[in-house]
C-alpha cells in the first residue's frame, strides 16, 4: 500500500511512520482476551521507562481519549475533600485546567502569568505560603499554544516543600524532551499517543506515584469514567481497561513504542532539535519574529508573529502549503496574532528545508514582501 506522506507542522497529531500506520491492520480481537492484556501490561511498563520512573514507586494508567482527558482525570481524582487546587497558568492548556475546576465546582486558585513569560517562582511560593489548604498544584511543561517551556523542576521543589501533589501536563514533551520524573519533582505526568510517541489519536496515559493513587480511593468521586483509582484498580485486578479500549490505536502505540526505543531517547531529542533549529533558520531568512524569547522556548514549538503586510492572510498561506503536503497551524493566544511551526513527529531537517521552499513560494504568490515587514 502506498500512503501519501504529509508533513504535519501542527502541534499534534504528528507525522507518523508507515509502519505505525500499518500496525493498526491486525486480525480482529476481543480486547478481553489475555493476549491483548499482555500488550497492555507491556505498554504500561514501557511508558514508565520513557520517564525513567521506578516501577516500585510509579505506575501508568491508560485511558481512551485525548490529552485533555488526562488533565480532567488528575484534577478530579487527586483532590482531597476540603482542599484546593493551585493552577500555575501562563497559557491555553493551563487555562483548560482552570475550566475543568470550574465545571466540577472545585475550589481553585488561578495564578496567572503573561503567556510570553515563565511563571514567577516567588509568586508561586508566596501563594502556597498563604494558602495552607492547597493540596494539588498543576501546570503545563510546554505551553503548546506559545512554545514556552516552564521550569518544572524548580516549581516541583517548591510544591513539595509545602507538601502538595504536583501534576504536570507533559502532553507535548513526553517522549520528545528527555524527562526524569523523580529528578523533575513530578508526582504525575501525562501524554497522548499521537504526540511524542508518534502514534495515533485516541489513547492517553497518566504516569504517577502509586501510593497517591491508592490514597485517592478515599477522595470524593467526581467522575465515573474519568476516575484514576477506578481505572488503576481495574488494571491491577484484570490487566484490562475498565471500559472498551481503542484496540487498533493500541496496536499502533505498541509499534510506536518499539520505534521509540530503537531510535533512543537522546537520538530522538537530537532529531527534534535539528528540526527546531531548521525552523528557526528558515524563519530568520524570511524575516519573521518569534513571540517567545529563544532561551525560553521548549525546542518543540515556534510561535511566529504575523507580519504587518496588507496581503498577509494566514488561511491562504495555510491552504497553499496544505496542497503541497505541509500543514501549518494558527496560534492559540488572544494577545497576539500568531501561527505555529512544530518540531514533533517522524520528520527531520530535510522536511523543513522542503517546507520553506513551499512557504516562500506561498509568500511570493500572494505578493507578501520578503523579508517580511513589521511596523515595530
Amino acid at each position: 500500500m502506498v500512503i501519501k506522506r504529509n508533513v504535519l507542522l501542527n502541534p499534534g497529531p504528528s507525522t507518523t511512520t508507515d509502519t505505525v500506520k500499518m500496525a493498526q491492520v491486525v486480525p480482529d480481537i476481543c480486547p478481553r482476551e489475555s493476549e491483548f492484556a499482555e500488550i497492555l501490561k507491556a505498554m504500561r511498563s514501557d511508558l514508565l521507562k520513557i520517564v525513567h520512573a521506578d516501577p516500585n514507586e510509579y505506575t501508568s494508567v491508560l485511558f481512551c481519549g485525548s490529552g485533555t482527558l488526562n488533565i480532567d482525570v488528575c484534577i478530579n481524582s487527586l483532590l482531597p475533600l476540603g482542599k484546593k487546587v493551585l493552577i500555575i497558568n501562563n497559557g491555553a492548556y493551563s487555562t483548560r485546567a482552570v475550566e475543568i475546576c470550574q465545571y466540577y465546582g472545585l475550589p481553585y486558585i488561578d495564578l496567572q502569568f503573561p503567556v510570553s513569560q515563565q511563571p514567577d517562582l516567588g509568586m508561586i511560593e508566596k501563594t502556597l505560603q498563604e494558602n495552607h489548604d492547597i493540596a494539588l498544584v498543576h501546570t503545563t511543561h510546554n505551553e503548546t499554544g506559545t512554545g514556552i517551556l516552564n521550569p518544572i523542576r524548580e516549581i516541583g521543589a517548591i510544591v513539595h516543600k509545602y507538601n502538595a501533589v504536583f501534576t504536570v501536563d507533559t502532553t507535548s514533551t513526553l517522549a520528545m524532551r528527555p524527562i526524569n520524573i523523580a529528578e523533575y519533582n513530578i508526582d504525575f505526568c501525562m501524554a497522548s499517543a499521537q504526540k511524542g510517541l508518534m502514534a495515533m489519536t485516541g489513547l492517553s496515559f497518566i504516569i504517577g506515584k502509586t501510593y497517591i493513587i491508592k490514597l485517592s480511593q478515599k477522595y470524593p468521586k467526581r467522575s465515573y469514567y474519568c476516575n484514576l483509582y477506578l481505572q488503576y484498580e481495574y488494571f491491577e485486578k484484570t490487566g484490562e481497561m475498565h471500559f472498551t479500549p481503542p484496540v487498533q490505536t493500541i496496536y499502533a502505540a505498541k509499534q510506536a513504542l518499539q520505534e521509540y526505543f530503537a531510535e533512543g531517547e537522546q537520538a530522538k531529542w537530537e532529531r527534534h532539535t535539528r528540526v527546531f533549529n531548521a525552523i528557526h533558520e528558515g524563519l530568520q531568512k524570511l524575516g519573521f519574529k518569534n513571540l517567545i524569547k529563544r532561551e525560553w522556548q521548549s525546542g518543540l514549538v515556534v510561535s511566529v508573529i504575523y507580519p504587518d503586510d496588507k496581503n498577509w492572510d494566514f488561511m491562504k498561506i495555510h491552504d497553499f502549503c496544505y496542497k503541497q503536503g505541509f500543514t501549518i497551524y494558527p496560534g492559540k493566544i488572544s494577545t497576539n496574532d500568531t501561527f505555529r511551526l512544530c518540531a514533533l513527529g517522524a520528520i527531520d531537517e530535510e522536511d523543513i528545508k522542503e517546507f520553506f521552499v513551499v512557504f516562500r513560494k506561498a509568500l511570493e504568490y500572494y505578493d507578501i514582501a520578503i523579508p517580511v515587514k513589521y511596523n515595530n
